[in-house]
């Protein structure tokens, strides 16, 4: 075997390069079609297994909250092991657990494949950047190419809702982790034919005890706000379990500002425009998985919608999301961030507001405009963010940074779930769901709003109280950052 090193060996062919994009590009559109897929499938879900709306929030919250807390590890471990060891370890975990979750028997079952599949899946994206990072070496090309990779997080979204109701319509809520089957399997043998193995010259210390902190903490959050309405807002279990996320808050700051090198770099905080975009990135994706939620239980448990016809009336959102985002960065290219910023998180609060004021879902137009200006504003405010998060970052913790950003958003997902599930569950009565649902939704929408308003007013924020040493937002000449590893340095193309 060849010795590894960083760099790939620059005999590669533009062909060999081509395969080696496309590979990495096939894990991302899985993990991102496995989210958006599930969604449609939930109402089926819940009628097979029985489930109740804590079920569900726990059928989507027990992947994400894997995911969002081993992405830092993955790259870590990339970057020490080689980033094609773990990319394939990572894909023959995501493949197997898929296949065990379509045979899932019960709920438990269901939860615990779900946590073995979000371990793979953690270990793909974070590899995936620093594979084409190596693998495209002139500036040009590497931008075209993680533009394609970055294009096909939109992609998936796009083609989830559709792919989603037809597969549940036609085989069961089952077959949608059956598609990862001949996915993973095809990817995992091309990586081992096409993709060259690779390491950082110098990868990061691992952080044991501040991973455990973070998936503690995470776990707990997470427990505490979906049993919530069972226990009582202000029951003794909730405000216990609150306070004990608290300590854990304290601890893991504590411990991160101690480490050399650190899972979570406490110190990017310090930095307003790090910090609005981190918690803006949370926030944005919060909504997405809540828009996703809400919508598809009330389209098929109120309105009595097919799966496929669900996924037809989610496809302005899709459209839209996948047409605003890459125009949105080639604004924030030209021009900074605050605008699409600003637009984003108007269109955000708008769709919100209609369907919370104006119970916009009971009409067909209010519905169609509300997917659609909540598609645009999606797609429009995750260009912004990554640039505004690195923007001020010297090019040695841009990478970093971004990775950090990237981990809020799945954060973002986690929360998302389990507050505006919990929110629905608490006015909702099982005995008058349908005509009960838009009502008990209302405040789910409302926060919805107020997630909308919180970036926009991170926009403000960014471009006005920026700290010295951090440059006006409109000079950022390029929103591509390549990554390599999991915590390596950036390189704008």
């Amino acid at each position: 075997m060849n010795p590894i090193s960083t760099n790939l060996r620059p005999s590669l062919s533009s062909r060999h390069r081509r395969l080696v994009l496309a590979i990495c590009c096939t894990s991302l559109f899985i993990i991102a079609l496995d989210n958006t897929i599930l969604q449609i499938a939930l109402p089926d879900l819940q009628g097979e297994l029985n489930l109740t709306v804590s079920g569900l929030q726990w059928t989507v919250a027990a992947y994400i909250l894997v995911l969002a807390s081993l992405l830092m590890l993955s790259g870590s471990m990339a970057d020490r092991f080689g980033r094609r060891r773990v990319f394939m370890t990572g894909l023959a975990v995501f493949t197997v657990s898929s296949a065990l979750c379509s045979l899932a028997p019960t709920l438990t079952w269901l939860i615990v494949f779900r946590v073995v599949q979000a371990v793979g899946g953690s270990m793909l994206n974070p590899p995936a950047l620093a594979l084409i990072t190596n693998t495209f070496t002139e500036r040009r090309e590497r931008a075209r190419a993680i533009g394609m990779y970055s294009a096909m997080g939109g992609l998936a979204l796009a083609a989830g809702p559709l792919v989603g109701g037809l597969l549940v319509d036609t085989a069961g809520w089952r077959s949608i982790f059956w598609v990862n089957v001949p996915v993973g399997l095809a990817a995992l043998a091309a990586t081992r034919l096409f993709v060259p193995e690779s390491r950082a010259e110098r990868a990061r210390r691992l952080d044991p005890l501040g991973q455990g902190l973070v998936i503690a903490l995470l776990a707990l959050l997470t427990y505490t706000i979906i049993h919530a309405p069972e226990a009582g807002w202000t029951g003794l279990a909730t405000l216990t379990c609150g306070a004990v996320c608290l300590v854990l808050v304290a601890v893991l700051v504590r411990h991160e500002l101690r480490c050399v090198e650190p899972l979570i770099e406490v110190r990017f905080f310090r930095s307003p425009p790090f910090t609005g975009a981190a918690f803006s990135a949370a926030a944005t994706f919060s909504t997405l998985v809540g828009f996703l939620f809400l919508t598809s239980l009330y389209l098929q448990n109120v309105r009595r919608l097919s799966a496929l016809q669900a996924g037809l009336w989610l496809l302005p959102m899709a459209a839209t999301t996948l047409l605003a985002a890459p125009l949105s960065g080639r604004f924030v290219a030209r021009h900074g961030p605050r605008l699409p910023l600003l637009a984003g998180g108007c269109a955000i609060t708008a769709g919100a507001a209609l369907f919370g004021a104006f119970d916009g879902q009971t009409h067909t137009w209010s519905m169609i405009l509300g997917c659609t200006l909540f598609g645009f504003g999606f797609g429009s405010v995750n260009a912004p963010i990554t640039t505004i998060a690195v923007s001020g970052m010297p090019d040695s913790q841009a990478g970093l940074a971004s990775s950090l950003v990237s981990t809020f958003r799945q954060i973002g997902g986690v929360l998302g779930i389990a507050v505006f599930g919990s929110v629905l569950a608490s006015d909702l009565d099982p005995l008058d769901y349908a005509s009960g649902y838009v009502a008990a939704a209302r405040p789910a929408w409302w926060i919805i709003a107020g997630c909308g308003v919180a970036v926009v007013a991170t926009s403000e924020f960014t471009d006005r109280r920026r700290p010295a040493g951090i440059p006006r937002q409109g000079t950022v000449k390029s929103s591509v950052c390549s990554v390599v590893g999991g915590d390596g340095a950036c390189r704008h193309p």
